[in-house]
């Protein structure tokens, strides 16, 4: 099924990010000459998809025309909703028949065949929630975590950090999953345990380059290498 709307993640704090963000919000942080947020909306208008919501907080007044500039629609949190509630919030804004795919406004995921192989991957008969999987051996610049182990290629989230893959925040969704959530604030790990133990989970290994930013030395290290 070809993927037409897509979320970017965009709202969040950044106070690991300071000072970078005294004055910006996370995605508006300039890594290789132009904010981290416009690896997403150009690697998604290369794929096809126009059809593109962000959500806005911190800094609002910053990203928001940012975002116009480049045809974004905005799902602003007055209150943060966390990782789940802002995606259950956006939702208004898509079709809720099909799926939807969610990249990270604050991390960069480098490949021309990476928004492809993900949505290749993509089964909704079988999947209610695709995640993209980055090997640890690969992340040589920015952190890494072991937050999924692979089993015959079954994702099994990892909570002491053991296994061989970090989450890159991207995925694709059925958005069918956010049912039975609470409103508000409330973390998307309770969804993606979820559609792990319903066996309705799906994982997708990275081919190309993903950098985890979280402090101001990633970005030096990215912008240095």
């Amino acid at each position: 099924m070809k993927i037409e709307q897509a979320m970017i993640l965009a709202a969040g704090l950044g106070n690991r990010m300071r000072p970078l963000t005294n004055d910006r919000p996370k995605p508006m942080v300039e890594v290789m000459g132009k904010p981290i947020i416009d690896y997403a909306i150009e690697a998604l208008k290369d794929f096809g998809i126009t059809n593109i919501v962000a959500n806005t907080h911190y800094r609002a007044d910053v990203i928001e025309p940012h975002l116009h500039k480049h045809g974004v629609r905005i799902s602003h949190e007055d209150v943060l909703l966390d990782t789940g509630g802002g995606i259950k919030n956006a939702l208004q804004y898509f079709d809720r028949s099909k799926p939807l795919l969610i990249l990270a406004g604050d991390s960069i995921l480098l490949g021309k065949d990476t928004l492809p192989d993900l949505a290749q991957a993509w089964d909704g008969n079988t999947m209610d929630l695709l995640l993209l999987l980055q090997p640890l051996d690969t992340m040589v610049l920015t952190p890494a975590v072991g937050d999924y182990a692979l089993d015959n290629n079954i994702p099994r989230r990892t909570p002491d950090h053991s296994g061989g893959h970090m989450w890159t925040s991207a995925r694709i969704l059925n958005p069918k999953i956010f049912e039975n959530t609470p409103d508000g604030a409330f973390s998307f790990l309770s969804v993606m345990d979820a559609a792990e133990q319903s066996g309705r989970l799906g994982a997708q290994v990275h081919k190309g380059t993903w950098h985890h930013l979280t402090t101001p030395d990633d970005v030096n290290r990215v912008n240095a290498a």
